[in-house]
C-alpha cells in the first residue's frame, strides 16, 4: 500500500465530503455543503445514513486508486450521499441495512465512474445514473433478505424530531410547519427539502436562504422550474398519483437549474428554454412512472436525467450558437459561469490561446488595401492586406515617382509574422516598371511559411533576389525574410500579406485575427488585440521592452514574499488541471489567473480575500502593454467578480442573464523615470473605478515598479488612503 497515498487521507475525505453534499444543488460551495450536510440531519436515519455511505464512497475511491483530483470534486460520490440518504429514509437499521449500505456505496462509486467515462465521450455528464441504478438494485434486492425492512418512520417523522431534541425542538419544528403562507411558497419549500429526502418547511426555508447567499440566479431558476411545474398541473388538470413534492424538487427544478444556468451559460434564451424543458421533464416522470410501477420502483430522478441528456446533445448536434452556448469549463456557480464567459467574450480572451500572429514589417505602415478590397481582394481571397509606408503628408512615393525606388516601402524589410517553417519560395520574377502588371506570374516573389497544422502565410510582391529564405528554413518571428518588392500583379510596390490553410500558392484566403498592433490616431498610438487592420489604417508592431517581458514572465515554480507593513503574503505561480496560470497566495486563500502573448499581459480572474495584497495588485496590473514605446494608454474592463459582494452586486447577479450594467472600468500606461540613487525604473500608473447606470463608485489608483526585470514594489490608493508593498525575492 502507498502510504504517501493515505498520508493526506483526512483533507481527501473532508474535501471530497463537502463537495459531494455541494453537488446536489451543482455548487461547490464549501459553506453551502455545510449548510446541506447538517440539514439532512432533520431526518437523522436519513442524515447519518448518507454520512456512513460517502464515508465508505470516498474511501472505495481511493482503495480503487480513481484520480485524487476528479474524486475530491465529489463526481463519483454524490451518487452516493443520494443513495445514503435514500436508504435512511426508506429502510429500518439493522445489522443487514449496514451491510446493504456498504455494498451500495460501494457499488455506486463503480457504477457512477462507469457512467462518467462513457458519458464523457460525447462530453456528457453522467448526472445521477450511479444513484438511480443504484436505488434501483437495493430496493429489487432488498426483499431477498429478512433483515432489511422498509420503515415507517417517515410517516410519524416529528417523532423522530421528539426523539432528536425533546420538546423544545419539536415545538421549534412545529412552528414552521404550521406558518400560514401562500400555497406556492409553503410547495416551493417543501419541494426544495425534498431534494434531500424530506419533506417539511424549516429544511426547504435554510435550503432557500443557504442558496440564495450562494447563487441568485440558482434560486430564480429553482422558482421558475416550480412555478412553470405548478403552472402546468393546473392547466392539465392537477397533480396525477406519480407526481410528489419529490418530482417538483429533483425533477422539475433541478431540470431548469441545470438547463437554465449551469450547462448552458444563463441567458434569457436559456431561461426560457428552460421552463419549456419543466412540462417535458414532467411528462417523462408520469410516463416513466407507469413502466418504473410495475416493477415496484420509483421513478426518482431519472425523468431529470433523459430531459438533460436529451437537451444538451441537441445542442452539441446544433452547433456553436452564441444564444445558447455550453458551459465551456465548469466554475460551478451559474453567475460565475456568466461573468466568465462574458468577460472573455468581451475582452476577447479565447482568442489569447491562438497563435499570435504579428504585422510583417518594422515601423509604421499604412494599409492600402484591406479585406474585400476594390481592387484585389475579392472571392476566394477577399481576405487580405495591402501595406505601403506614407510620408508625413500621406504620400506613399516621392514626387515625381519615376522608378520602384521612389516609393517608401521598395526595399524595406520583410518580417516572419510568427515561428514556423519555410514551406514555398519564389525568388526569380522581375520587378516591373511603375505602372505594369505581371498577371502570368501573379503572386510575384513569394515565400509561405506554415506556423502550425492548416495555418500559413503568404508574403508577395517581393523585390527579386531579396529572399533570405528557404524552403525548410526553421524562422523565427521577426526574422528579415525579404525585401518589399514590385514583382508580379503589383502596378506600385507594396507589401501582401495573407493567411491561408494550405501551401498552395494559389490558395483562398482564410480570415485570422492578428495578436497585437498599434494603430494612428492621428494624435497618439491605440493597442488594438485580436483583429485586423483596417483599409486607410496607420499600423505598427508592439515593440517590447525586454525588462517588462521578463518581469510579467511568470513561470510556475516561481515564489517571492510581498509585505505592507505588518502584512506579509507569499505568492507562488501555478498551473490547474486546466493549464490555466495563475499566482497564488496561500494565506489568504487567493488565486489571481493570467495570460500574456508576450506583448500584453492580463489577469482574466481573481478569487478569494479582496482585501489581500494579491488582490489589489490584480486590479492595479489588470491589463499591461509589455512596451514603453509611444505612450500607449491601455483600457479594458475588469470581470464583475472582482467587484465585492453588496445590494448593487446583487442586484446585477439577479439581471446578469438579460444584462450586464456594472463594469468596472481600467486604465494603465508605462513610462520611464530617473531615479538618482537607483538609476532607470520602468512605472505601470494604473486606474480603476466601478461604474453603473446613474453613477459611479469608488476609484482605485496606483502605480507599479520595476527595476532591472523584476517587480519591486507596488502603490494602493483607495478612498484615499495609500497602501505600499514591497517584493522580495529569495
Amino acid at each position: 500500500m502507498n502510504n504517501g497515498r493515505w498520508r493526506n487521507f483526512p483533507i481527501f475525505l473532508r474535501d471530497t465530503l463537502l463537495n459531494s453534499y455541494a453537488m446536489l444543488f451543482f455548487s461547490n460551495d464549501r459553506p453551502f455543503a455545510v449548510a446541506v450536510m447538517l440539514l439532512s440531519f432533520l431526518n437523522p436515519y436519513a442524515g447519518i445514513g448518507g454520512l456512513v455511505a460517502l464515508v465508505v464512497g470516498i474511501t472505495s475511491t481511493r482503495l480503487i486508486g480513481f484520480s485524487s483530483e476528479q474524486a475530491r470534486s465529489g463526481l463519483y460520490t454524490y451518487s452516493t450521499l443520494l443513495t445514503g440518504l435514500g436508504m435512511g429514509t426508506f429502510y429500518e437499521w439493522s445489522t443487514g441495512y449496514w451491510i446493504l449500505l456498504a455494498l451500495a456505496a460501494l457499488f455506486s462509486v463503480i457504477v457512477s465512474a462507469v457512467f462518467i467515462a462513457r458519458m464523457g465521450r460525447f462530453g456528457l455528464p453522467a448526472l445521477s445514473l450511479g444513484f438511480i441504478a443504484t436505488l434501483w438494485l437495493v430496493i429489487l434486492s432488498a426483499g431477498a433478505f429478512s433483515s432489511i425492512g422498509l420503515t415507517e418512520r417517515n410517516i410519524y417523522w416529528l417523532n423522530e424530531m421528539y426523539a432528536v431534541g425533546g420538546s423544545d425542538v419539536l415545538r421549534f419544528v412545529e412552528r414552521f410547519e404550521s406558518l400560514e403562507i401562500p400555497r406556492f411558497l409553503s410547495g416551493f419549500f417543501r419541494s426544495m427539502s425534498a431534494i434531500i429526502f424530506q419533506n417539511n418547511m424549516l429544511t426547504g426555508i435554510l435550503l432557500t436562504l443557504a442558496l440564495l447567499r450562494v447563487s441568485r440566479i440558482s434560486l430564480m431558476l429553482m422558482i421558475l422550474g416550480f412555478g412553470v411545474s405548478m403552472t402546468f398541473i393546473e392547466v392539465m388538470g392537477g397533480m396525477t398519483s406519480g407526481v410528489n413534492y419529490y418530482n417538483l424538487g429533483t425533477n422539475f427544478m433541478l431540470v431548469s437549474l441545470a438547463l437554465g444556468g449551469f450547462y448552458v451559460i444563463p441567458s434569457a434564451r436559456s431561461f426560457l428554454w428552460a421552463a419549456l424543458m419543466v412540462p417535458v421533464s414532467y411528462l417523462l416522470v408520469v410516463g416513466l412512472w407507469k413502466i418504473t410501477a410495475a416493477w415496484g420502483l420509483p421513478v426518482f430522478s431519472l425523468p431529470f436525467c433523459v430531459t438533460v441528456l436529451l437537451f444538451l446533445r441537441a445542442l452539441q448536434i446544433a452547433g456553436a450558437d452564441d444564444r445558447m452556448v455550453l458551459t465551456p469549463i465548469q466554475y460551478f456557480q451559474p453567475e460565475e459561469n456568466l461573468y466568465r464567459y462574458s468577460s472573455g467574450r468581451e475582452r476577447r480572451l479565447h482568442q489569447k490561446t491562438l497563435l499570435p500572429i504579428r504585422l510583417p514589417f518594422m515601423g509604421t505602415w499604412y494599409v492600402s488595401q484591406g479585406y474585400d478590397g476594390a481592387i484585389t481582394h475579392r472571392d476566394a481571397w477577399r481576405h487580405a492586406l495591402d501595406f505601403v509606408i506614407t510620408d508625413r503628408q500621406g504620400n506613399a512615393h516621392r514626387i515625381p515617382a519615376s522608378i520602384p525606388a521612389d516609393h517608401h516601402c521598395f526595399d524595406k524589410p520583410v518580417l516572419a509574422p510568427a515561428d514556423g517553417l519555410v514551406e514555398y519560395v519564389v525568388d526569380h520574377v522581375e520587378d516591373n516598371p511603375l505602372g505594369y502588371n505581371n498577371t502570368r506570374e501573379n503572386w510575384g516573389n513569394t515565400v509561405i511559411i506554415r506556423h502550425a497544422e492548416g495555418l500559413y502565410s503568404k508574403l508577395s510582391h517581393l523585390r527579386r533576389g531579396s529572399i533570405r529564405v528557404k524552403k525548410g528554413d526553421h524562422l523565427r518571428q521577426g526574422d528579415i525574410i525579404g525585401l518589399c518588392g514590385n514583382s508580379g500583379r503589383s502596378p506600385v510596390p507594396h507589401l501582401h500579406f495573407q493567411l491561408q490553410t494550405t501551401a498552395w500558392l494559389s490558395a483562398a484566403t482564410f480570415p485570422y485575427p492578428l495578436a497585437a498592433f498599434l494603430k494612428y490616431n492621428g494624435h497618439g498610438y491605440t493597442l488594438i488585440e485580436h483583429s485586423v487592420p483596417q483599409e486607410g489604417d496607420l499600423v505598427c508592431n508592439v515593440t517590447t521592452h525586454p525588462e517588462l517581458v521578463q518581469a510579467f514572465s511568470f513561470q510556475p515554480g516561481m515564489a517571492w514574499t510581498v509585505r505592507a507593513g505588518d502584512l506579509s503574503e507569499r505568492w507562488e505561480v501555478e498551473v490547474s488541471p486546466w493549464n490555466e496560470s495563475y499566482i497564488h497566495c496561500r494565506e489568504r486563500g487567493v488565486r489571481a489567473y493570467f495570460i500574456s502573448n508576450g506583448m500584453v499581459f492580463s489577469f482574466t480572474q481573481c478569487y478569494g480575500d479582496r482585501d489581500s495584497l494579491l488582490h489589489q495588485f490584480f486590479v492595479l496590473a489588470g491589463k499591461v502593454l509589455l512596451s514603453a514605446a509611444h505612450q500607449v494608454t491601455v483600457t479594458d474592463t475588469l470581470p464583475i467578480p472582482v467587484i465585492a459582494p453588496g445590494p448593487i452586486r446583487w442586484l446585477q447577479d439577479l439581471a446578469a442573464p438579460f444584462g450586464i450594467f456594472l463594469k468596472m472600468e481600467y486604465q494603465s500606461a508605462v513610462r520611464t523615470a530617473d531615479m538618482l540613487s537607483v538609476g532607470r525604473e520602468l512605472v505601470i500608473d494604473s486606474a480603476a473605478r466601478i461604474r453603473f447606470p446613474g453613477g459611479k463608485g469608488k476609484e482605485l489608483t496606483g502605480s507599479i515598479i520595476l527595476r532591472e526585470g523584476r517587480l519591486t514594489s507596488f502603490e494602493i490608493t483607495k478612498e484615499g488612503k495609500s497602501t505600499v508593498a514591497i517584493c522580495e525575492y529569495s
